[in-house]
């Protein structure tokens, strides 16, 4: 049964850790783009929260994707007198959105992602090779 449990943590992970690379890419999809209409907010970067769920099944504790919360920081501005969104005074307000900072969660969380793939092909050769043993 402890098998079945660490393939239920990783699988956990796996599925929450796609869920944060989804909300990644829309981060970085919407980098560039600006308000509707002149002096409304623009696109605000989404931060992924993971939570704590239990697996009533297997009674083990597993990961979920949380809550999403938006960043607070400032919107960046361009002085763009000529574009449909800017403000009274010329400026165009951009999303908080640093596409360096994206790369770099997106690259941890696929790192993360590979490490429970990996617990994942581990303990499925371990049951197989348990398996082997008790057939001998």
């Amino acid at each position: 049964m402890d098998f079945l449990k660490s393939i239920a943590v990783a699988a956990s992970g796996l599925r929450a850790q796609a869920g944060r690379m989804r909300v990644i890419a829309e981060n970085i999809a919407n980098a560039d783009s600006t308000a509707q209409r002149p002096g409304a907010e623009p696109y605000r970067r989404k931060i992924p929260t993971f939570r704590r769920e239990v697996d009533r099944t297997l009674q083990v504790d597993v990961v979920a994707l949380g809550p999403l919360r938006m960043d607070a920081a400032e919107f960046r501005t361009k002085y763009e007198p000529g574009h449909p969104a800017a403000d009274a005074n010329g400026y165009v307000k951009y999303p908080n959105v640093n596409e360096l900072i994206e790369m770099t969660d997106m690259r941890e969380a696929q790192r993360s992602y590979e490490a429970n793939l990996n617990v994942i092909s581990a303990t499925r050769r371990m049951l197989q090779r348990t398996i082997e043993i008790l057939k001998a």
